[in-house]
């Protein structure tokens, strides 16, 4: 990266630390179970309700527990069940009209990032009806009261029932883009561990490896807070602790309650001190392949991690010890070394390979350049690197040809 565009990225990032302090971060009310939305419903006089999920959790049924406490207390809904597994630009559009046309009043994000991102943006979409949904990334362009908006985790990992963002693909462009604005955060976020009971080891440990992405790309950027590094360092504790017996045993409660925790303490750290060029690369896999987020940020990190090289070296020690796998005598490079290892094991144990067979070539420098977009001058990130330094990283997870 060149000397200006250096300097235009850290000044930006230093400014917007400086204004952390003063800016309206808020955390969404915490309920324990499905069976409580209602109440909290009709306390803001809302009687109907657009659910927003996509069509696997419909047909297992999941939200068939929701549908009979709305029933048992009067309050009708539509639903929306076409979310796909990165939301794009049609799905907030088409949400949109199901909203207006069924007169709803409130919103429920009822799945994984997928579908609570979709929520957000049909909000944001209410919010500023004379604005494409385009015109609004970036951070702070929304500035406007969303509806009420519930977010119901069905998955333990993207976070996004707690933040400030939401990530759209646009239809036409296959773009991917994040929306940043506080109006974003749920009013309310419900951690009800059996709802991820069913959710597929794959899953599990994807979404489990996308909060450990959160909290590491948070606590290694440089634009944290005492309370962001406490957060991160507890989702990773929690994670290390959980993701492996939930993992085994989908049933484990204990395990999945954890998890849900673990992704909420990671929320927390990231939406207020962001993540970094893993997350760039792999939201341009998302828009342009559809690569699952939480698989392509597993796939990534250990490579990004490398390359940040000594200047990461403290902050993952810190981190491994925070996992239990170092301690304060470690010198700082080999428990940096064992952090990234450890990782690289966890995706060996859980079978989530290293390449992305998906990638083509000749979209490597275009999809380069969509991350750079992202996360320059946004991202605090340790290395500030440019688009012709990001290409290197799709190569390293290309599928190699056999000779």
């Amino acid at each position: 990266m060149n000397f200006i565009k250096k300097c235009y990225c850290r000044t930006y990032q230093a400014a917007f630390r400086l204004a952390l302090p003063f800016l309206p971060y808020r955390k969404p009310v915490l309920i324990s179970a499905v069976r409580k939305i209602p109440e909290l419903l009709n306390r803001h006089g809302c009687r109907r309700v657009l659910i927003i999920t996509d069509a696997s959790l419909v047909r297992l049924g999941l939200i068939r527990p929701l549908q009979y406490a709305l029933a048992e207390h009067g309050i009708s809904w539509a639903v929306y069940d076409q979310t796909m597994s990165n939301p794009t630009s049609a799905n907030v559009e088409d949400a949109k009209t199901i909203y207006l046309e069924q007169y709803c009043d409130s919103i429920i994000g009822f799945g994984g990032g997928s579908s609570i991102d979709c929520a957000k943006a049909v909000g944001v979409r209410l919010a500023r009806p004379r604005r494409p949904l385009k015109t609004l990334k970036g951070v702070l362009k929304v500035r406007r009261k969303l509806p009420l908006l519930i977010a119901v985790p069905t998955t333990a990992g993207t976070g996004s029932e707690f933040t400030v963002s939401a990530v759209i693909t646009d239809s036409v462009t296959r773009h991917k883009y994040a929306i940043n604005d506080f109006p974003l955060i749920p009013r309310y976020a419900v951690l009800d561990p059996g709802l991820t009971a069913s959710l597929p080891p794959l899953l599990t440990a994807a979404t489990g490896l996308d909060a450990l992405t959160h909290a590491v790309e948070a606590y290694i950027g440089r634009t944290t807070t005492r309370d962001t590094r406490k957060a991160a360092l507890r989702a990773v504790r929690l994670i290390f602790s959980s993701l492996e017996d939930a993992y085994r045993d989908g049933t484990n409660l204990a395990a999945r309650k954890n998890m849900l925790m673990a992704s909420y303490y990671a929320g927390c750290a990231f939406t207020k001190s962001y993540v970094g060029y893993v997350h760039a690369i792999a939201h341009s896999l998302g828009g342009w392949y559809q690569v699952p987020h939480g698989l392509a940020n597993a796939i990534l990190l250990p490579h990004v991690l490398e390359a940040y090289g000594k200047t990461i070296h403290k902050k993952l020690k810190a981190l491994a010890v925070a996992a239990g796998i170092a301690d304060r005598n470690t010198d700082a490079k080999e428990a940096a070394s064992r952090f990234i290892q450890a990782i690289r094991d966890m995706k060996i144990r859980f079978q989530i390979p290293d390449t992305i067979p998906e990638i083509q070539e000749k979209d490597i420098p275009r999809l380069a350049r969509y991350a750079d977009q992202e996360a320059n001058p946004l991202y605090p990130v340790p290395v500030l690197m440019d688009a012709k330094k990001l290409e290197e990283f799709y190569y390293q997870v290309i599928e190699k040809l056999p000779f």
